[in-house]
């Protein structure tokens, strides 16, 4: 980074977009290593799980028809019976190796831009053969961070499924009251889940850098992300606007573009494809930067040599910042 740690708090929503930008920028090749062997993938992983799900669910659905209209117990609805079966158990073992492979990805890809980001941060000399050195080690712990907000949010929608279901029994389903309240409800929910999702992927850079991953991490990131949440906030509603838009036109020009013919549909999907591993990089670089800004914030100064060496790799094993590296000295402005 040029810029100076401690102008880094005075960063807002544009120029930590600016921010990410330039290291990018200046650090194209390697970048581009990172997007062809990981990110890449996880893209096309994404996109291409939404055409075959569509193609799976539409013979499940024909056959679901073509049961309806069959006579009960005759060897023809016998034997579509037996074909729903396979198709919903093939159906959902995909949904399963799908979901495996994407957090595969997803956690990789992350310790990979962190962890170089962080090394462009401390001028650290660095290759495309380090960074997936270190990757395999730190994705673990990315994972427990991982499960922790999977507990969390689960946690989250039962407790405001709960409080729906309550409010509903009190207020009455009809009335304007009704819609009222649930509008109400739906707008604090939205508010809480984009706080969690805030402190999450702040939590993912803590993990990578820092000693503390899991619920650590998690409180970490809670207290890290205390003056800057509204930048951060607007940030990930950005990017969860964007990856929305680009599924969408997925779907529509891609999916259900019969009408386009094969080479447009090719074309679109080519165009999703590229702004969705984009994105994605854009995403992570731009979270590593906010976890900088957040520290320059709170007035925590990093040590550059401390942080260099301590993304070294010893002895073949990822050494993380201890805290007393990263509880940083105080400097006052």
């Amino acid at each position: 980074m040029d810029t100076e740690p401690e102008e880094l708090q005075f960063l807002g929503f544009f120029g930590i977009y600016r921010e990410a930008y330039k290291i990018i920028c200046s650090w194209s090749k390697i970048f581009t290593k990172i997007t062809l062997s990981l990110i890449l993938p996880l893209s096309f992983i994404f996109l291409a799980h939404i055409q075959i799900s569509e193609f799976l669910f539409a013979k499940i659905l024909r056959n679901e028809d073509s049961l309806d209209t069959t006579p009960v117990d005759s060897p023809r609805y016998n034997l579509i019976l037996d074909r729903l079966s396979s198709e919903w158990t093939a159906f959902w073992l995909f949904k399963a190796a799908y979901l495996l492979i994407v957090l595969i990805f997803s956690l990789l890809s992350t310790s990979a831009v962190v962890y170089m980001v962080a090394c462009v941060y401390t001028a650290k000399e660095i290759t495309f053969r380090k960074i997936m050195s270190v990757v395999p080690k730190v994705w673990k712990r990315l994972m427990v961070t991982f499960l922790w907000n999977f507990i969390i949010v689960f946690a989250y929608n039962m407790v405001a499924l709960l409080i729906v279901i309550l409010i509903a029994f009190a207020v009455g389903p009809a009335g304007a009251a009704g819609a009222a309240v649930l509008l109400i409800l739906l707008v604090v929910y939205l508010v809480g889940l984009v706080y969690i999702t805030v402190v999450w992927h702040l939590a993912s850079v803590v993990s990578v850098l820092e000693d503390s991953y899991g619920i650590q991490a998690m409180i970490k990131s809670k207290a890290l992300i205390k003056g800057k949440m509204w930048v951060a906030g607007a940030i990930v509603l950005l990017f969860n606007l964007a990856f929305l838009l680009i599924q969408i036109a997925f779907e529509k020009l891609v999916v259900h573009g019969w009408s386009l013919g094969v080479a447009s549909r090719v074309g679109y999907g080519i165009v999703c494809v590229m702004l969705l591993f984009f994105l994605i990089l854009l995403g992570l670089v731009v979270q590593t930067v906010i976890y900088f800004v957040c520290k320059s914030y709170h007035h925590e100064n990093i040590d550059k040599s401390c942080l260099a060496d301590h993304l070294e790799v010893y002895l073949g094993e990822y050494v993380p910042l201890k805290g007393k590296d990263v509880q940083l000295e105080q400097y006052y402005v």
